[in-house]
């Protein structure tokens, strides 16, 4: 896999694209944002490998958000390349305007439950309707469901559906040289945590699904994860263990709000975890905090009566017997990896 290091100034670090090449056929995993920026970086870092738009056979899309897919119709346009994403993320990437109608009406029936106020509200519609150049135009996106295989030359990918972060997020695993290697996308990140919650308001039961992503990756034992943002992971199921380690950690600080403060929202917690949110981390905080209340919630640790959550006595009494500061969330043993 050959790593393109893209300029990224707004998310989790410089965005990632992935060239793949054998016998005549260039694949592309993720393509950046459509900025004009990363466009011409793009073009330069094809053009030092003596390719252009125009060469690129195959693009695969990890998931829909635009710093992922933005250059994708460009890429298409140019080249004739097949585009192919997750069958849940295929029509927001290919710009359905039924899809986006639905997507931007669950968003702002959340924006009410998560008791956003209405002054951040407006933040986050403004940046809805905004034309941040992230989003270039859609592309024709063939849909692949978890386990299909592709082959680019003498290589064979296996589509694997890792969702949490988005309904659709996807990794694309294959040996090189030897060694299971796997484009990770924004499942697996070497810095931060991938935002669940938030970053796609169509998962349901979002922590749950991102926790099984996980434990998944460890079981996989991958040799290295290409990240959709910064440095290759050398050890997969360790960042997984650790990922998992956060989160049980944020279980526990959720918890421990209820406690303390009594019944609240996803709002009022978000606060207490994150502190005062700037652009779009106004919907990522307490789409997290959310996530962990239902999750909570599923489990029988929190209930709910309108927008506020309130501790039950089963998690009081639980979180008497612990003294880590970490609230368990998976029953199996993950610990060797660490």
């Amino acid at each position: 896999m050959d790593r393109i290091s893209l300029s990224n100034t707004a998310f989790e670090g410089n965005n990632n694209a992935y060239l793949l090449q054998s016998n005549g056929t260039t694949a592309m995993v993720d393509t950046g944002d459509a900025t004009e920026a990363t466009r011409e970086h793009l073009e330069e870092e094809l053009a030092e490998r003596g390719l252009t738009f125009a060469d690129i056979d195959v693009v695969f899309l990890t998931h829909f958000h635009g710093d992922h897919t933005g250059l994708a119709a460009t890429i298409q346009e140019a080249s004739g390349a097949t585009v192919y994403a997750h069958e849940d993320d295929a029509a927001l990437i290919s710009q359905d305007p039924e899809a986006q109608e639905e997507m931007e009406e669950l968003q702002l029936n959340y924006f009410d439950e998560w008791d956003i106020p209405e002054d951040q509200q407006a933040v986050l519609k403004s940046i809805m309707h905004e034309d941040n150049g992230l989003f270039g135009a859609g592309p024709d996106v063939e849909p692949f469901a978890d386990g299909d295989t592709f082959q680019v030359g003498d290589y064979e990918i296996t589509a694997r559906h890792t969702p949490g972060h988005a309904l659709g997020l996807a990794s694309f695993e294959l040996t090189v040289d030897g060694e299971n290697v796997v484009a990770s996308g924004d499942a697996l990140l070497p810095v931060y945590t991938p935002n669940v919650g938030g970053a796609d308001v169509r998962v349901e039961g979002a922590l749950g699904k991102y926790l099984e992503t996980l434990l998944e990756y460890i079981e996989a034992d991958y040799d290295r994860a290409w990240p959709g943002h910064r440095d290759p992971i050398e050890d997969p199921a360790a960042r997984a263990a650790t990922i998992i380690d956060h989160h049980e950690e944020r279980a526990w600080r959720v918890l421990d709000v209820l406690r303390e403060r009594g019944p609240s929202t996803p709002w009022e917690i978000s606060a207490e975890l994150f502190g005062d949110l700037e652009s779009i981390h106004i919907l990522h905080g307490p789409g997290e905090s959310y996530a962990h209340l239902e999750h909570l919630e599923a489990d029988g640790y929190v209930t709910r009566e309108g927008k506020e959550y309130r501790l039950t006595d089963a998690a009081r009494e639980r979180m008497e017997e612990i003294d880590d500061e970490r609230w368990p969330l998976v029953d199996q043993d993950y610990e060797h990896t660490l």
